[in-house]
């Protein structure tokens, strides 16, 4: 497990006129986001001061962000945290920036590219995965169901009655 930075939010603008920003979550909700005190924000620290529900997300005060004016020109910044600051999984759980990128084969050996993104449309996760290149044109992308996936920390394999 490397120390990437896992984005758990994201500024969509500012509240009110005091310096208070929306936030885009994409994690677990407003009660999550409390248990880090601090997010790195492009290269700045910011120290969270108040968190609360807001509508689609939350509404957050940052110690260094005092006006509008500075929270809008925060708009579209990630927060992010370094994966080893995220709790520890449960077994057959996984954070999604453990997973996007990892190097996928089929159960029969082949090498499929890699994870590109992780869909949820209602019925459960699904994988993206990125065919690589062939040619200098881009290779094909395909879904598949993330019960058919065995995750290890270095590859992921897909049950090849899955591949495309």
């Amino acid at each position: 497990m490397t120390d990437k930075p896992v984005t758990l939010a994201a500024i969509i603008g500012a509240h009110g006129v005091a310096g208070e920003v929306r936030l885009k979550l994409f994690g677990e909700g407003v009660e999550s986001l409390k248990a880090y005190g601090s997010f790195d924000a492009g290269g700045r620290r910011l120290t969270l001061k108040s968190l609360r529900p807001g509508s689609n997300g939350a509404v957050a005060r940052f110690a260094e962000i005092g006006d509008r004016s500075a929270a809008e020109a925060m708009r579209g910044t990630a927060l992010t945290v370094p994966r080893s600051a995220l709790p520890p999984l449960g077994e057959g759980e996984y954070y999604h920036a453990d997973v996007i990128g990892l190097l996928c084969l089929s159960s029969d050996g082949e090498a499929l590219g890699e994870i590109i993104a992780i869909e949820n449309f209602g019925a459960g996760d699904i994988i993206e995965v990125q065919r690589p290149s062939v040619d200098g044109k881009p290779g094909k992308r395909f879904m598949a169901p993330m019960h058919a996936v065995t995750l290890d920390a270095e590859r992921a394999v897909i049950d090849a009655a899955f591949v495309e």
